[in-house]
Formats: C-alpha cells, structure tokens, sequence
C-alpha cells in the first residue's frame, strides 16, 4: 500500500535504469552555468557545480525555461541532463567567504557557460532523478576544482552587492527584470541575496521553493486588489506525458492543486492534492514542492490580466513520465495560461468541458477535492449532481 506522493515517486524513481555520460576522474569541459546544493546532513551539506564534458555554450542544459518552447521531448531532457557530471565537496552552509564558495558564487552569477575542471576522488557514477529538480548525470566528490574568468550578469551583480536589500526583494527585483526564474534561484542557492549577516548556501531543491513561495506571495498581495473574473475559464495544454487544465473561478483567491499518476507503473491511478483558502497555506504543502510551482504561474496569470480569481488545477502524468524536476509544473502552467483558454457562464459547463480532456473521469478530482465542494456548496448545488 502507497501511504503517499513521496512514497509513489520513490517507487518510480527506484526502478529507472538510464545509462548517463561516462567519464574519469578528471572532467575538463563547461558548466552552463549550474551549480547543485544537497540538503543530507544539513547544516553541512554537499556543494559543486555540474559540468558537461564539453566545451563552449552548454546553456541549455541548465536553461527549463527553454525545453518547452524549445520542442524537447522528455527523452530529449533526460539525455542531455544526464551529460551534467556533479562535483561535491562537504562545505557549512555560513562558510560563503571560503574558496567553494566562491568558485561556485561565479557561476550562478556568471552570464553564460564557464569553462571548468575538476579532479575527482574516483570516477563519477550514477544517475539522479527528484520530483523537486531536474535530473543529473554521475556525480563523485571532488579532490579539486576550478573556473576559468567569467562575467557576472549585472542585474544578480547588483542584488549581491545590495546587501540592504531582503531576499525575498531581490528576488522579486530580478523577476520584475526579467531575469529568467532558473538563475535567480541558482543565485539564491549560494547566498547571493540577502542582509549580508543572515546569507547562507541554501540546498537546491529548498531554493527552489523558496522563490516559488516568495514571488507566488507577493504577486498575491497585488491580485488581492484586482477585480474578480466574471464567469468561468478553463485553460488546457500538454506535454511531457502530462495534461494539465487550469480552472479559473470567479471568487477571491483560493487555490488547490490535483494531480493523477495513471498507469505509469502499472494499473495503479494515484491521485493527491493540496489546498489553500483565502487565508493562504500554514505549513509546507503535503504535495511538495510543484504545489509552490503552480501557484507561482496561476498568479503570475492573474497579475497580468490584472485580475483576481480561484484556480482548481488538475494536473494528469501518462505512462513515460519522468520526474523532471517542479519545472514541469510550473512551465507547463504558465504555457497553459499563455493561451485564450475558454470562458463559460456555468460551472457545470466548464466542468464538462475540462472532462473532456481528462482520462481519470472527472468525480474522481471532485471527490478527493475540498474546493470544488466549496464551491458547489456556496451556489446550493450538491456534489451528487455533478458525479
């Protein structure tokens, strides 16, 4: 029996067999620029960068935002993310002036791929693959490792400098400039952002959440003050073994993400989900890290439209899907948002609409939901009407 979504993806992750790059223990080529920070034995953690065994622009390796537009299939992703080999050295997480640190504030900060090489204990092995980051290729600890010169992108320049400035601001600074979302949280993971006393290294998979929550927050407080939708719109889009419909509700802010695991092991038609209500969400999501992810690109939708909606978000992954990291989500949503989507006067229509792209049938999503209950109780309607 699966006890949950942490269990179901470790099931999943445990049995995949994928051949990654091969290389010796000394590894000269380019990082993208990439750095990797785990969170085991935290406060003293594992830090490096990721290079490829190749020379020049490897931006795309460590780019998400460009696999969508860019046409990648997920085994497209999976190939060449398993070119990235991760160093790691042990490092305390205050210990930003020492020359880890420093090597590796570099390259989050750098404008493009740097040239880099490293010596290793032993040769790198392994594979890994996470439901919060991309997947990497073989990783070992390094003996040795070093940069070539390297520019630092001037807005990330500025934000370290600033050290006035909260993390949280600098963040959203950066968004507000257009930096993409992928270096601003590479940037964070090395305590780039910060009251200069308080910055720390923040593993990977933490940062990432972290500047999902924080820009999904402040968006927030400005959405709070914009007029709500009229009627209901329901927005749709695929990819990577994926299918997601985002349905927008003419209320006040509330939020809840549904996703289904279909018949990627087997038979199995794993669904979880996680909710916030006006209020907002104490505690950390039990659905992880994508819950912040959506939430992020729904907001991001409202606050361009300049208005103020509920969202249900269902999210469907297929036989093939591979964990890719919270990206996934986040890309995919906002992809879906980008679109006209569909208006509809009734709740009921929507519904029926966004059944129809769905191979879980919809009273599946309704009966493990909180919002869609609200919502139909609020408008005196019964849930049995619906299934």
């Amino acid at each position: 029996m699966i006890s949950g979504k942490g269990e179901y993806l470790r099931r999943l992750t445990s049995g995949m067999r994928i051949r990654s790059v091969e290389v010796g223990k000394e590894l000269d080529g380019s990082t993208p620029p990439s750095v990797f920070i785990g969170s085991w034995n935290y406060p003293k953690v594992f830090a490096g960068p990721m290079i490829a065994p190749s020379h020049g622009d490897t931006s795309m390796l460590d780019m998400p935002e460009s696999w969508i537009p860019g046409g990648m299939s997920t085994d497209d992703i999976v190939n060449f993310r398993l070119n990235l080999v991760r160093g790691k050295q042990t490092v305390g997480i205050t210990e930003l002036d020492g020359r880890l640190a420093e090597r590796l504030r570099d390259i989050a900060l750098s404008d493009g791929s740097v040239e880099s090489e490293a010596v290793f204990v032993h040769a790198p092995r392994g594979t890994s693959f996470n439901d919060d980051h991309p997947p990497h290729g073989p990783s070992a600890l390094m003996e040795s490792f070093d940069v070539g010169n390297c520019r630092w992108d001037h807005h990330l320049e500025k934000s370290f400098y600033d050290t006035d400035l909260r993390a949280a601001d600098a963040v959203r600074e950066l968004y507000d400039n257009e930096v993409p979302f992928s270096r601003i949280q590479k940037a964070f993971s090395v305590g780039a952002f910060g009251f200069s006393r308080k910055r720390k290294l923040v593993p990977t998979r933490w940062s990432i959440t972290a500047c999902d929550s924080a820009l999904g927050n402040q968006l927030l407080e400005e959405v709070r003050h914009y007029p709500v939708i009229e009627g209901y719109r329901v927005y749709e889009f695929n990819s990577l073994h994926n299918h997601y419909s985002v349905i927008l509700l003419p209320t006040a802010w509330q939020f809840e993400w549904m996703e289904a695991f279909l018949h990627i092991l087997g038979r199995e038609e794993m669904l979880f989900s996680d909710f916030e209500r006006n209020c907002g969400k104490k505690g950390y999501s039990s659905v992880g890290g994508c819950y912040y992810s959506c939430r992020f690109a729904v907001l991001e939708a409202l606050a361009r439209l300049g208005r103020q909606a509920g969202a249900i978000v269902l999210r469907e992954a297929y036989e093939g899907y591979v964990p890719l990291g919270v990206f996934n989500v986040r890309e995919n949503v906002r992809h879906a948002l980008a679109g006209p989507g569909l208006q509809f006067n009734s709740f009921r229509v929507a519904l029926e609409h966004a059944a129809l792209g769905l191979r879980l049938p919809l009273a599946r999503f309704i009966r493990s939901s909180t919002l869609f209950e609200d919502h139909l109780t609020g408008r005196q309607r019964t849930l049995a009407s619906y299934v």
